[in-house]
């Protein structure tokens, strides 16, 4: 797989972007379609969230999953689908109610949030590997909750991508592994930008990726204006890149995008730069994922 990368298309995410920019995919059937028309585009994976179609916000609901993997296996088009397993960590703190949260508040358990994995069986799944001051909400992840959510992971023969917001969650996904709770090879990827989070830059991609284990595998996004330019300096560091509307609306500024758009300027800067991106089946096979008809590739 030298000088080929795993290109993500993150098509719609939990954030309020809706209000933004109308292109955002909202329904079942418009987020299945996007990650259809990423993947035709050139997208390896497509990273899904659900939404509520009345909303627009996020979905918890198994069965919104369920049509949106559904539509994406029923085409004629091939894509690695990674299901977010981040769902229900919103505290929102309220001077009224410190204990309890405000409103917004959405807490899950492991289980909970585990549920589409399981019963869905995508090929991978994010794990979000610590609690993290995201805006001005926290999202929580406690160390001995991410421990179960890694064990029903395991279990469920899913790969998880161990996602890093800061320094710190990049240590304990490497307890995790050292827990045996991570199977295989594992694969990282460093979340860059948000606040308050991990700054989007090539220093900070360069402490991440200098502490990984020797057998580790890697990826890198940032949101906004920095997503193109983190891809591209990630591809040249021999990274996986991510791209879409979860983390970035516009194509140029002041225009909005759609997600195969994205997918299609990050094919073009690849190729530019001798970077070829890998299929669905060629991911399958190098990173061991499991097959969508059932077993391991």
């Amino acid at each position: 797989m030298k000088n080929k990368v795993l290109l993500t298309a993150a098509v719609t995410g939990a954030g309020d972007t809706t209000g933004i920019s109308d292109l955002v995919p909202v329904t079942p059937k418009e987020i299945a379609n996007s990650a259809i028309e990423s993947a035709k585009a050139g997208a390896t994976v497509a990273h899904i969230h659900a939404r509520d179609p009345k909303t627009g916000g996020v979905s918890h609901d198994i069965e919104h999953y369920r049509e949106i993997v559904d539509r994406i296996r029923d085409s004629e088009v091939d894509v690695v689908i990674n299901i977010t397993a981040g769902g229900g960590g919103d505290f929102i703190p309220s001077l009224d109610t410190p204990a309890a949260g405000g409103n917004g508040t959405f807490i899950q358990t492991p289980e909970e949030r585990h549920k589409p994995v399981g019963q869905l069986l995508p090929e991978m799944c994010t794990l979000d590997c610590g609690s993290v001051n995201f805006g001005d909400m926290i999202y929580m992840s406690p160390t001995d909750w991410l421990r179960e959510h890694a064990m029903l992971i395991q279990k469920s023969g899913v790969k998880p991508e161990l996602e890093c917001f800061d320094t710190g969650h990049l240590r304990f996904a490497k307890q995790l592994i050292d827990e045996g709770l991570i199977d295989g090879d594992p694969m990282f990827q460093f979340c860059l930008g948000i606040p308050w989070g991990a700054e989007a830059d090539v220093e900070t991609i360069m402490y991440f990726k200098n502490r990984l284990p020797e057998n580790a595998h890697w990826s890198a996004f940032g949101i906004g204006r920095m997503q193109l330019p983190i891809a591209m300096q990630t591809a040249m560091l021999g990274g996986n890149i991510r791209v879409g509307l979860e983390d970035n609306l516009y194509l140029t500024r002041g225009v909005p995008a759609r997600n195969e758009q994205l997918v299609e300027k990050a094919v073009e800067m690849l190729h530019s730069n001798g970077i070829e991106v890998m299929t669905p089946q060629e991911a399958r096979v190098y990173y061991e994922l499991r097959n969508p008809h059932g077993g391991v590739k």
